[in-house]
């Protein structure tokens, strides 16, 4: 029994481990917003990335219960905040979807504003692969690209600040149609004055993108940074739910406003960039350097839309439909947009009042760093941040 006593009071030990655990922020530039990584690595091999987030929770959806529908809106420019116009029109888009179920209340939203939304929308789609490509080259060592970006980004904030006066999150999308807060009538000198900007903006932007790709996009160290580089294959992005360029990035073809079309996107004419093997220089599909350059082939897309509506004068009319309140029938819908990041859904269970009894969101950007985990085992930790910039999020999107 003694002997049994003795015996007890030994601990076996686990062997000496190398590994040592490192915080990669909530206050790192390279984490696109208040995201923690814990990072567990063997010297400088990451054996582990687990992403720790929540440090921009709002209670977006939790708020949302005791808000008018038209009062969600502002809430929803704080989610994806550079994507802004987009964030609106999904949650508007969703609202309309539900608001149709009512067969007494019917109304469609204005030509006008339908050909401004996609208007606006594309340039905001523009903006926001601006700055996915300026910061991505700045983590990759290189500055001039995103200073680059900024530049030409500042010159469609400009514009978005002459039609609803705001630069960041613009509330400019609404329920039925958009806002007119800054009037721009039909066929007036403002009007033409602001189209014509446009197309300036879009004749000096254009060429820019053939730049870009030969500062950074086939720069040899870019391109050893990024080529083969955490590969999410078809089968991956599928089970993560990835959307958008990242999904696309893995060479599946699939775009909301092709596949499944909303609004007038059928009646433009575009095509929809996916990731490409180069063996020139080491790409393969589903890597950080193909999810890169989805982003840039998409700006290209989203100026071919534009120019497709400013070849034809804006359609007269209102640019918001008669609505006195806005009171959705009792009843659930979801609807999904294809934001800048990847599809954008909305979730709303509504009782018959002016509030709603519930919404959510699903975010393109939780699902895709959901994958970050997986995609990081074994890499290098200067790895880490290529892939955080490939994947592209916004933590306000991903906390809520």
């Amino acid at each position: 029994m003694a002997e049994q006593q003795s015996e007890s009071k030994f601990i076996e030990l686990e062997p000496f481990s190398e590994e040592m655990i490192v915080n990669m922020g909530p206050q790192h530039p390279s984490t696109h917003g208040v995201l923690r990584l814990e990072l567990k690595l063997d010297g400088e091999v990451v054996r582990e990335a687990i992403p720790h987030i929540g440090y921009l929770h709002r209670c977006f959806e939790k708020h949302c219960e005791k808000l008018s529908y038209p009062q969600i809106i502002p809430f929803t420019d704080r989610m994806d905040y550079i994507a802004a116009m987009n964030q609106n029109w999904g949650f508007c888009l969703a609202v309309e979807k539900l608001m149709e179920m009512d067969e007494k209340k019917k109304f469609e939203v204005p030509e006008r504003a339908k050909y401004l939304r996609v208007l606006i929308c594309e340039l905001n789609r523009i903006a926001s692969h601006l700055l996915a490509f300026g910061t991505y080259g700045m983590d990759m060592g290189a500055f001039t690209p995103f200073l680059y970006a900024f530049r030409d980004r500042e010159k469609i904030l400009l514009l978005f600040e002459k039609i609803c006066g705001a630069r960041l999150t613009y509330n400019y999308i609404r329920i039925g149609g958009v806002s007119e807060i800054i009037p721009m009538p039909p066929g007036s000198a403002v009007e033409q004055k602001f189209l014509d900007e446009i197309k300036e903006v879009l004749d000096y932007f254009e060429p820019k993108i053939d730049e870009y790709n030969s500062l950074l996009t086939d720069n040899s160290i870019f391109t050893e940074r990024t080529t083969g580089v955490a590969v999410m294959d078809k089968e991956m992005a599928i089970s993560y739910g990835a959307t958008g360029p990242n999904l696309r990035g893995a060479g599946v073809q699939w775009d909301l406003r092709k596949d499944e079309p909303y609004s007038i996107y059928d009646r433009f004419d575009f095509d929809i960039p996916y990731g490409k093997e180069v063996p020139e220089i080491g790409a393969v599909l589903g890597d950080c350097w193909n999810r890169y350059k989805v982003r840039m082939d998409e700006m290209k897309q989203s100026i071919r839309i534009i120019r497709q509506i400013l070849e034809k004068p804006l359609p007269d009319g209102p640019v918001m439909a008669p609505l006195k309140a806005v009171r959705p029938p009792k009843g659930e819908i979801y609807f999904r947009s294809e934001a800048p990041r990847g599809e954008l859904g909305f979730y709303i269970v509504s009782d018959g009042t002016p509030k709603p009894v519930r919404i959510k969101a699903r975010s393109p950007c939780f699902s895709a760093l959901s994958a970050l985990r997986e995609l990081s085992k074994g890499l290098m930790v200067a790895d880490i941040i290529a892939i955080i910039g490939s994947i592209d999020i916004v933590m306000g999107e991903v906390d809520r």
